[in-house]
């Protein structure tokens, strides 16, 4: 997915001012009653199932919004802080009539600060911003900091999805897992996640010879003190 930390702060800026934005907004309005069902603060958040799955950066929507069809006994909950990207997932939870998605709409990082412990099954960061440049590499989204995050918030066993079509981000978060320690690489790498769905962004990436890897990472339990 083309998540929402695909941008830079200058774009971030003027995201609202993007052609299209119109209809964001009017989408927004329209779904305003929907949507304020669905905000992570609301508190009105399904107690009756037994996993939750967070995906951080869901672009427009079209993984959650799928992945919350196939499963509807499961919670997810979906972070991004572009207008654009809420709106179109507003939209397909509107459409496909789904109650199973709470919405962050806001920086992942304070999501993931205030999450209790233990209380993630899955994690998916698919197709993150990768900063490309040198300079700007302390910017990616996998870090220790957050990798330390996602280890807490997973329950034992748990799993840390990720997928990217640039090279080096792939052996970027392959040496920061392997740093961290707590968790162990799954499955092979070329083999799209289950019940994987082909977003825009990764057909454009194919198109340009981009050939993305899924990583599977699964959460160990800490060794014993």
């Amino acid at each position: 997915m083309d998540s929402g930390f695909r941008r830079n702060d200058e774009e971030e800026e003027s995201s609202l001012q993007r052609p299209g934005c119109a209809e964001a907004k009017l989408q927004l309005r329209q779904g305003e009653k929907l949507g304020s069902s669905l905000d992570m603060d609301s508190g009105d958040r399904r107690n009756d199932v037994e996993e939750t799955w967070l995906e951080i950066g869901f672009g427009g929507g079209e993984h959650l919004a799928h992945q919350a069809k196939l499963h509807p006994d499961i919670n997810f909950i979906g972070a991004e802080p572009f207008l654009n990207g809420v709106a179109k997932l507003l939209a397909l939870i509107e459409e496909k009539r789904l109650a199973n998605i709470r919405i962050h709409d806001g920086d992942a990082r304070y999501l993931l600060e205030t999450l209790p412990g233990a209380s993630l099954d899955r994690i998916y960061l698919l197709y993150p911003d990768p900063w490309p440049k040198a300079r700007h590499a302390k910017r990616r989204f996998v870090n220790a900091e957050t990798l330390a995050q996602f280890h807490r918030l997973l329950k034992p066993r748990g799993l840390f999805l990720f997928a990217s079509d640039i090279a080096d981000y792939v052996d970027w978060t392959r040496e920061h897992i392997s740093v961290h320690g707590g968790f162990r690489e799954e499955d092979d790498p070329s083999d799209p996640f289950e019940d994987w769905i082909q977003t825009r962004y990764e057909i454009k990436a194919r198109r340009e010879g981009r050939e993305p890897a899924y990583l599977t990472f699964r959460s160990l339990l800490p060794e014993p003190g």
